[in-house]
């Protein structure tokens, strides 16, 4: 069977369909392009503005691509978990959807229906624990399977757990991925030193909240910091790093790791949300400004070159003028290298949709235009910072900006920083995918940093 899956939202979604892609491939299924496909498998997210009349759009579009009887959509992800026989009743030629915890019988799923025509399937319901999945992962005594579409050389997703307790006041993710399940740590620990004796050098462990692995009912024996610590002791393991945190559970010995693993990147994405108080109490975040950069600050005496980089809300319900300049204020203290920054917008069913007052769009808008220059001001200034210095860069593909002469490649030094480096000659057999190489960076430009080798590949 020829497949095709389109992929929305967060590193989460992407790892889920990267997964399941391994899993179709290693069952005899081939992923093409969308134009060559019979069965489309589209994985969703709520997170941003109208999201379901979004997938709505996709799934006309994909349903003059269904011309024969055995070609199908199946729906996966957070609208799918909201929408749910929706999509059936709507689109005849829809007939999986699967919500957070289906996807790990998904691949199950698909085959059913590729051989039964008329069989339609909803599977939606939230499990007590988390979904173990079967095919698709390194296995210790065999290489990894061939790379799905959206694979990086030399890097690899690791879920450690799925759903989350915190019921943010604007946050959808309670209700379209459940309550908290953390992952067994030995189960973890397994599939991390598989990846790594297959030839993976830099791992991302997976979560809605990392920081409190563990602590809900079905949680683990090892607390976040000791999963660290187990994952750091893996040999040969060269890069760790980990998303997404919550600031009110982020513990005093994670924040040690970042001085003491060496394979613990210098990086951490940490959600301020909003740098007002006020706004904070409002979003139910249970952290206050003070917490926050009390954190920070820790964060940077441990490892005075750790790079942070930040969520932020602006326009939430009742957010005024100074509210947003204490948003502004905590971004010069803390001088995030990046930041992901939306205007509020209600999601069915969370508490922030009967708050008032309501901030009007155009309000919202200005507020969002002036952080977001703000942001690219305060990233170009430590950018900047860089040129001359050295480090080393894991490479992942070739970079779209080719020069003559020679062949340029993409990748990411331990910070998270994307780096471009010009390579002489222009051998195509010449892959460096998923090699570390030190680099000197000469400039920075557009956001990003270039730089020119100065060690061999290792």
């Amino acid at each position: 069977m020829k497949f095709n899956v389109l992929t929305f939202g967060c590193q989460m979604n992407v790892h889920d369909s990267d997964w399941l892609i391994r899993a179709m491939e290693s069952r005899g299924w081939k992923a093409v392009e969308e134009s060559e496909a019979n069965i489309f498998i589209v994985n969703t997210c709520s997170v941003r503005d109208k999201p379901e009349q979004k997938v709505y759009n996709i799934l006309r579009r994909l349903g003059h691509l269904c011309t024969s009887p055995g070609d199908f959509v199946a729906v996966g992800g957070c609208v799918a978990q909201q929408v749910g026989e929706g999509f059936l009743e709507r689109f005849p030629y829809v007939r999986l959807v699967f919500g957070s915890d289906g996807i790990a019988k998904a691949p199950q799923y698909l085959e059913e229906l590729a051989a039964d025509h008329e069989k339609r399937l909803v599977v939606n319901d939230f499990l007590a624990q988390y979904p173990e999945r079967e095919g698709g992962l390194a296995n210790p005594n065999e290489e990894l399977l061939p790379p799905g579409i959206g694979t990086i050389p030399g890097q690899a997703f690791v879920n450690i757990m799925q759903g989350c307790d915190n019921f943010c006041a604007y946050c959808i993710v309670p209700y379209t991925r459940g309550r908290q399940k953390s992952r067994l740590s030995s189960v973890i620990i397994d599939e991390c030193r598989a990846l790594v004796k297959a030839g993976i050098r830099e791992i991302t462990l997976l979560g809605q909240n990392v920081n409190s692995f563990g602590m809900d009912k079905n949680g683990s024996d090892l607390s976040f910091s000791q999963l660290l610590y187990k994952i750091s002791e893996i040999e040969g393991m060269e890069r760790i790093r980990f998303t997404t945190s919550h600031p009110k559970d982020i513990a005093p010995e994670v924040v040690k790791a970042f001085g003491e693993l060496p394979n613990l990147c210098p990086q951490l994405h940490l959600p301020v949300q909003s740098g007002s108080d006020n706004m904070l109490k409002r979003m139910g975040r249970k952290y206050d400004r003070a917490r926050y950069l009390g954190i920070v600050e820790s964060l940077k005496e441990a490892c005075p070159d750790i790079v942070l980089t930040t969520d932020i809300i602006v326009g939430f319900p009742g957010e005024t003028d100074e509210d947003f300049e204490q948003t502004m204020d905590i971004m010069e203290r803390v001088r995030y290298e990046s930041s992901f920054s939306f205007k509020y917008s209600d999601r069915p069913g969370v508490a922030a949709v009967k708050m008032n007052p309501k901030v009007s769009d155009e309000v919202a808008q200005k507020r969002l235009t002036h952080l977001q220059e703000r942001q690219k001001h305060i990233t170009r200034e430590c950018l900047e910072e860089l040129t001359g210095k050295d480090m080393v860069v894991l490479l992942e593909r070739p970079s779209k900006r080719q020069e003559a002469g020679g062949v340029s490649w993409r990748g990411k030094d331990a910070g998270g920083r994307v780096v471009n480096i010009f390579f002489e000659g222009k051998d195509e057999s010449f892959q460096l995918g998923g090699k570390l190489i030190k680099v000197k960076i000469i400039e920075s430009k557009n956001h990003s940093l270039i730089g020119t080798k100065v060690g061999d590949p290792w």
